[in-house]
C-alpha cells in the first residue's frame, strides 16, 4: 500500500469518527426522551414508542441507510449523504438506546421516589437530581458497549456512497487488485476504535465496583 491509500484510508477514518459520534450524540438524548415516554406510559406517544423501538431494533443498519437515502426522495425528501449517515445511526442507537434507558428507569427503587414525593418535590425537580444522576450511573457501561456496536455498524452508510473506512478499503483494494492489505488495514482501525471504548467500559466497571464497595 502506497502513502496515498494509507491517506485515503485515513480520511474514510475521519468520516467514520465523525459520523458515529455524531449520531451518538444525536441518538443518546433521543433515546432517554424515548425512554421516559415510555417509562411514563403517555397516553398514545408511549404505544408509538414501542411500535418505533421494535421496528428499528428489527431493522439492520444498511436498510435503514437505503431507506433514508434512496426511498425518502421519492416522497420529496432529498438527504445529502452525510446527513443521510448521520440520520441512520443516530436512529438505530436511539431505540437501542431507549431500552437500555428504560431498563435503568424500571430498576430505580421506588422508595427513593415516594420520598421525594413526601418532601413535595416537582416532577422535573425529581427526575433530574434524583432519578436521572443514578439511572446514568446505571447504565453507563452498556451504554458505552452500544457505542461499539454503532461503531461497527458504521460501515452500512457506505451504500449512501460516503467514503468511511471500509468503502475506503474496498476502492484501494480494487484499484492494486490486492484486497486484503487494505482490508486488513481497516481492521487494524476498527479495533482500534472499538478499544477505546472498551477501555472506557472497563474503566467504568472498575469505578463503580470501587464505588459499590466504598
Amino acid at each position: 500500500m502506497s502513502f496515498y491509500d494509507w491517506l485515503s484510508l485515513l480520511q474514510g477514518a475521519g468520516v467514520t469518527v465523525l459520523l458515529s459520534l455524531s449520531g451518538i450524540a444525536i441518538g443518546l438524548p433521543l433515546g432517554l426522551i424515548l425512554a421516559v415516554v415510555h417509562w411514563l406510559r403517555v397516553p398514545v406517544l408511549a404505544p408509538l414508542v414501542a411500535l418505533y423501538v421494535s421496528i428499528v431494533r428489527a431493522a439492520p443498519a444498511v436498510t435503514l441507510a437505503l431507506l433514508i437515502f434512496f426511498a425518502l426522495p421519492s416522497a420529496g425528501i432529498e438527504i445529502a449523504p452525510i446527513p443521510a449517515g448521520i440520520a441512520t445511526l443516530a436512529i438505530s442507537t436511539s431505540a437501542f438506546d431507549c431500552e437500555i434507558f428504560r431498563g435503568g428507569l424500571l430498576a430505580f427503587p421506588r422508595d427513593q421516589v415516594e420520598a421525594a414525593l413526601a418532601f413535595g418535590m416537582p416532577a422535573l425537580l425529581r427526575f433530574r437530581r434524583i432519578i436521572l444522576p443514578q439511572m446514568l450511573h446505571t447504565v453507563r457501561p452498556a451504554l458505552i458497549n452500544e457505542m461499539t456496536l454503532l461503531i461497527k455498524a458504521s460501515p452500512a452508510i457506505a451504500v449512501t456512497g460516503v467514503v468511511d473506512i471500509t468503502r475506503a478499503a474496498v476502492r484501494i483494494g480494487a484499484d492494486t487488485y490486492e484486497p486484503l492489505p487494505p482490508m486488513m488495514a481497516a481492521l487494524v482501525l476498527y479495533s482500534l476504535f472499538v478499544l477505546l471504548f472498551v477501555i472506557m467500559q472497563r474503566s467504568t466497571e472498575r469505578r463503580l465496583r470501587r464505588e459499590a464497595l466504598a
